[in-house]
C-alpha cells in the first residue's frame, strides 16, 4: 500500500483511511455530508495525490496525443486544459483524463490512479513516433481546493490571479512561496475552485499554508467519500463506476470529446456507433420512492424485466433526494422515463432526469 506524502498528516487529524486504488486514503474526517456542504457552500481541500502524471515532450508530442486520446487536442493552446478519452481496440475505454499544453512540444496527462500502469503502458505502446515519456505520478502530489471561497482563500498565496483564471486553464508560477507549481482552474465537484501540483518536498509546507490561509473561509480537509457525491451530484463520470474497457464514449454522452475530425484508436468503430446509434445508454435517474440505488443493482422495466444497471448511486446531500447514474436500453434512455431500480426484492420507481442534478 502506498502512502501520499501527507498520509501522515490526515492520520494525525484522525481522518478514516482506506485502501484506494493501491493507496492509503483519508475517506472522510467529520462526516460525508458535512464535508459535502464545506465544499458547496465555503471550500474545502481533497489530497489527491494518487492521481497519475506523464510529462509528453518533443515535435510528435502532439501527434501522439491526437493518435491516443478522442478529443481534438490541437485546439488547446498554452495554459489550456482539455478533458478526453484513451478508446481500446474493442469500443471501450482505456481511461479518461486531462490533456494540460505546457507549450508546443509538451503536455501534461492526468490520470487515475487505478490506471497509471495501464495507461502508460498503452500510450508506450502507440509511441512509434519517438515522444519522450516520463511518468512522474510518484514525484507529485495534487490537492483538489474546491468550493466557492476557494478564489479568495488562496490569492494571498499566489501572484497568479486566481479571481481571473477561465475554467479549464492553468498557469505555472509561485504558490505559498514555492516556485514551479502548476494552479489549474478545474475540479470535479462544479463548485469551482484550483487544483494544484507540485513536488513531494513541498507537500506538508504547502498544506499548511493553504490551511492558514483558508482559515478565515472555514477551510476544511475533505475526504473521497465527499468527493464522490460531489461528483455525482454534478454527473460526472467515474473509472471502474461509470465508464471502464466495456463502455463506448458514445453510450456513455461523452460524444462531446469524440472528435472525427481527426484519425484516433478505433476512430472508424465509434463513428459508425455514433452514426447508427447504440443499443444502450447512460442515463440520470432520480428515486421517486424510498430507497437508494448502488452500483451494481439491476433496473428493470414495468414488467420487471431487466434493462440495464446502476453504475453509481447515492443519497443526494444537497438536493436530499436518491440519484444515480447508469445504463440501460436505449429506448427507457429518454427523459421522464419510469424506470425501476430493484433494491433487494422490491424495484423502486424513478425517473430519468437530465444532467447535472445539481445546478448551484
Amino acid at each position: 500500500m502506498k502512502n501520499t506524502a501527507l498520509t501522515h498528516i490526515h492520520e494525525e487529524l484522525g481522518a478514516k483511511m482506506v485502501p484506494f486504488a493501491g493507496y492509503n486514503m483519508p475517506v472522510q474526517y467529520e462526516g460525508v455530508n458535512i464535508e459535502h456542504e464545506t465544499v458547496r457552500n465555503s471550500v474545502g481541500v481533497f489530497d489527491v495525490s494518487h492521481m497519475g502524471e506523464f510529462y509528453l515532450k518533443g515535435k510528435n508530442a502532439l501527434a501522439l496525443i491526437q493518435k491516443v486520446t478522442s478529443n481534438d487536442a490541437s485546439l488547446l493552446h498554452n495554459g489550456k486544459v482539455q478533458y478526453s478519452c484513451l478508446p481500446n481496440n474493442d469500443g471501450g475505454i482505456v481511461d479518461d483524463l486531462l490533456v494540460y499544453r505546457i507549450s508546443e512540444e509538451e503536455y501534461m496527462l492526468v490520470v487515475n490512479a487505478s490506471n497509471i500502469e495501464k495507461d502508460w503502458n498503452w500510450i508506450s505502446q502507440h509511441n512509434d513516433l519517438g515522444v519522450e515519456m516520463t511518468n512522474s505520478s510518484d514525484e507529485i502530489s495534487l490537492l483538489a481546493i474546491q468550493g466557492p471561497d476557494a478564489a479568495e482563500a488562496l490569492q494571498s498565496l499566489t501572484e497568479i490571479n486566481l479571481f481571473d483564471m477561465q475554467y479549464y486553464t492553468f498557469e505555472i508560477g509561485t504558490f505559498a512561496g514555492v516556485n514551479d507549481v502548476v494552479v489549474s482552474a478545474t475540479g470535479y465537484t462544479g463548485s469551482g475552485g484550483f487544483e494544484i501540483y507540485f513536488k513531494n518536498k513541498d507537500a506538508e509546507h504547502i498544506w499548511k499554508e493553504v490551511f492558514k490561509a483558508g482559515e478565515k473561509f472555514g477551510i476544511k480537509p475533505i475526504g473521497l467519500a465527499a468527493r464522490d457525491t460531489l461528483r455525482l451530484e454534478m454527473g460526472f463520470c467515474l473509472y471502474g463506476n461509470d465508464i471502464n474497457d466495456t463502455t463506448s464514449p458514445i453510450e456513455a454522452g461523452l460524444g462531446w470529446i469524440t472528435k472525427f475530425s481527426k484519425d484516433f484508436v478505433n476512430s472508424e468503430a465509434l463513428k459508425k456507433q455514433k452514426e447508427e446509434g447504440v443499443a444502450k445508454k447512460l442515463v440520470a435517474f432520480e428515486l421517486t420512492d424510498k430507497g437508494i440505488a448502488r452500483h451494481g443493482y439491476e433496473i428493470v422495466d414495468a414488467q420487471g424485466e431487466i434493462i440495464g444497471e446502476v453504475t453509481s448511486g447515492t443519497m443526494s446531500p444537497t438536493l436530499k433526494k436518491a440519484i444515480g447514474l447508469g445504463y440501460v436500453k436505449t429506448a427507457f434512455a429518454k427523459r421522464d422515463t419510469e424506470i425501476f431500480i430493484q433494491v433487494r426484492k422490491k424495484a423502486i420507481p424513478a425517473k430519468v432526469v437530465r444532467l447535472p442534478f445539481y445546478k448551484g
